[in-house]
């Protein structure tokens, strides 16, 4: 037996923050040190963070990281650790991850596939090294010492083999572990930034237990934990496999600033699965690749069982606690990174308010239950913070507001009461019709007329919701609050918010998921709850309400979907023409198949709504508030689905459409 002691840790870093993030990375090997662990995989470009975007392209950012990295070396010594930043040589930019042995570099391995697709923008900054290529790298002034070793690299340290597969290597048809297999590689290293979406931790699951089975190796892969920078979240989850067999799994959405894993594995083992596989081909010749260390491992000592997977994994509503741990933990790492002192959210008594009341509420409970309430309490110490439970802090972190007009009824007003004191938020009501009548007989005056519904409906519903946002910016601001909109992602479609009105605030938590899904977790919400908490009943106040904007005469009896469509149609045309790229005669051909009891005249309609409204409402989209990415259906023009402002791409079509339409 050959034991080798592996240790991964996931690491919440902050873009340029380079002060904490060296603190996490020196701390997760002090903790890897004490549990006995001889080699660390930290995740991608973990030295400066991984969403510093055109920041990469400034040379003080890569010098700094150099020096950063100069620092770090020290508290690598007895280990063998990874370290990413970005490097340049010979005026291009790459992603690379420097192996650290005993607290000197050994070389620096260059990813080779970089993410271009949805969220991710790497060909921007990057350039992928070659395959097969190696070269050396001064790290000058920066870093002396130098030259190392740069490029497709793999690792021979102490007569163990180490390689690489840095993040998307691993999710391309042609990985480089093959590769590495071949070169007798014993551990693979994956350094990784993946962002959260639904049911993602499963495939990295399979491509980690597939490339330990394949490539006859031990796989060790990590991720970056939190809210990096704004907009994603990612969940962390290392996990460490060993031929074919998962032997370490992490935690996800940790609230605390690294979590580490550890096991000891046998790399005789390992190497007696490549001797007996048939399939095995081994590259015998010289090899230009490999680099030699002397080192001596300690020894593995027995690594810590593998804690139990948390019981929400298992859950059959698993996609509902994903998307509740995965906001929540955004929320909490904005505030926590933006220094924010609180929350404000103007609640309506509709679904999406609630949902997002609620989710503020909740993320406060989930960071208590695992930091601890005095930590949580440290975390936000500029907010002056003094509560002595969960509860507490709720009211002092979140204020709603309901805001009346005249077209506001009693039901949502007493459903946005109930939710507020079911969550312990500090909530105002306020009546805000004066202010509408005044602008009303502002602008009649200006027109020379009377407005009425029967010719003004637009721009008279447009102002309620426009009046209720300077108040609420204004609670924001005295409290160094952030205003949270609560526009969902099929309102956004269709444009169907206020541009200034109900889309004011500064981070849109529930603006990356649909509707139809959001009434259906509020209802889990309501009779289930998240594993560990208790449901929220006082959303029965809510859910049993049809959505509704409430914006005109109650005896119109206005409802979203009367406006619209149903949202679970909405929800289908949106997938089909967004996201597979469907034309609208063909999602009109998928609505026949699939709402059968609708009539034709009907489909015509939703069909002609939805890309007339999606066409036109992009310069909407171009302002949305930042938002949460929590699928792969994401609209937010700035990381996801870009699309022109200005288009006539289904003028012809829809005119067809309505043309065909059946008459009488």
């Amino acid at each position: 037996m050959l034991p080798l002691h592996v240790a991964a840790a996931v690491l919440n870093q902050t873009p340029m923050d380079w002060d904490e993030n060296q603190s996490n990375i020196v701390s997760a090997l002090d903790d890897a040190r004490a549990r006995g662990a001889d080699v660390v995989c930290l995740p991608e470009l973990a030295i400066c963070g991984y969403g510093c975007e055109d920041a990469f392209y400034a040379g003080w950012l890569r010098r700094t990281s150099l020096r950063r990295l100069g620092a770090i070396l020290p508290a690598t010594r007895g280990l063998v650790v990874t370290l990413g930043l970005p490097v340049m040589h010979r005026n291009a930019l790459f992603n690379s991850c420097c192996l650290a042995v005993d607290g000197r570099i050994a070389g620096f391995v260059a990813k080779r596939h970089l993410a271009g697709d949805g969220l991710h923008y790497e060909p921007r900054w990057f350039k992928p090294w070659p395959e097969g290529e190696r070269a050396e790298f001064e790290g000058g002034a920066d870093l002396p010492g130098g030259p190392w070793p740069i490029g497709d690299l793999h690792f021979d340290i102490g007569g163990v083999r180490f390689g690489f597969e840095i993040c998307e290597d691993a999710w391309v048809a042609s990985r480089p572990g093959a590769a590495l297999a071949a070169r007798g590689v014993d551990v693979i290293l994956n350094p990784s930034a993946s962002h959260f979406s639904f049911g993602k931790q499963e495939v990295r699951r399979r491509l980690v237990l597939e490339g330990s089975r394949a490539f006859g190796a031990t796989y060790v892969y990590t991720n970056v934990l939190g809210n990096e920078a704004g907009r994603i979240v990612y969940d962390g989850g290392a996990l460490i496999a060993t031929r074919g067999e998962m032997v370490a799994a992490g935690r996800r959405f940790s609230y605390r600033r690294f979590e580490l894993i550890n096991a000891v594995v046998d790399i005789d083992a390992t190497r007696s699965s490549q001797a007996r596989s048939a399939s095995f081909q081994p590259s015998v010749g010289r090899d230009p690749l490999a680099v030699l260390v002397n080192h001596q491992f300690r020894g593995a000592a027995t690594a810590a069982a593998t804690p139990p997977q948390e019981a929400w994994e298992g859950s059959a509503a698993r996609k509902e606690e994903e998307f509740l741990r995965a906001t929540a933990l955004g929320l909490f790492d904005y505030a926590r990174k933006s220094r924010t002192s609180g929350f404000v959210v103007s609640l309506s008594g509709g679904a999406d308010s609630a949902a997002t009341a609620c989710l503020v509420g909740l993320m406060v409970r989930l960071a208590c239950a695992d930091i601890g309430v005095a930590a949580f309490r440290e975390t936000f110490r500029h907010a002056g913070l003094a509560g002595a439970d969960a509860r507490d802090l709720v009211g002092e972190l979140l204020t709603t507001v309901y805001q009346a007009t005249a077209n506001s009824g009693a039901v949502t007003r007493d459903a946005a009461r109930q939710v507020a004191e079911a969550i312990n938020a500090r909530h105002v009501e306020w009546n805000v019709e004066s202010i509408v009548r005044e602008y009303v007989a502002l602008a009649e005056r200006a027109e020379g007329r009377t407005l009425d519904w029967s010719r003004d409906d637009l721009s008279l519903q447009n102002i309620q919701a426009r009046v209720r946002s300077p108040g609420a910016w204004l609670l924001a601001n005295l409290h160094n609050a952030l205003l949270l909109t609560t526009s969902n992602r099929s309102e956004a479609a269709v444009g169907y918010n206020t541009m200034d009105g109900d889309t004011s605030g500064g981070l849109a938590p529930v603006a990356g998921i649909d509707k139809d899904f959001l009434r259906a977790w509020l209802g889990w919400l309501e009779t289930d709850g998240p594993v560990g908490l208790e449901p929220i009943t006082a959303l029965s106040a809510i859910n049993s309400q049809a959505p509704t904007a409430e914006l005109r005469p109650r005896a119109d009896a206005q409802t979203d979907e009367a406006d619209l469509m149903p949202y679970a149609v909405l929800e289908l045309i949106e997938d089909a023409a967004i996201g597979r790229g469907m034309s609208p005669a063909e999602c009109l051909s998928l609505l026949e198949q699939l709402h059968q009891g609708a009539g034709d005249s009907t489909r015509r309609r939703w069909i002609t709504r939805f890309f007339s409204l999606w066409s036109r409402n992009q310069w909407k989209r171009e302002r949305l508030a930042p938002s949460f990415h929590v699928d792969d259906k994401n609209l937010d023009p700035k990381t996801w689905c870009r699309y022109p402002i200005l288009s006539g791409a289904f003028r012809s079509e829809l005119d067809a459409i309505a043309r065909d339409a059946p008459r009488g």
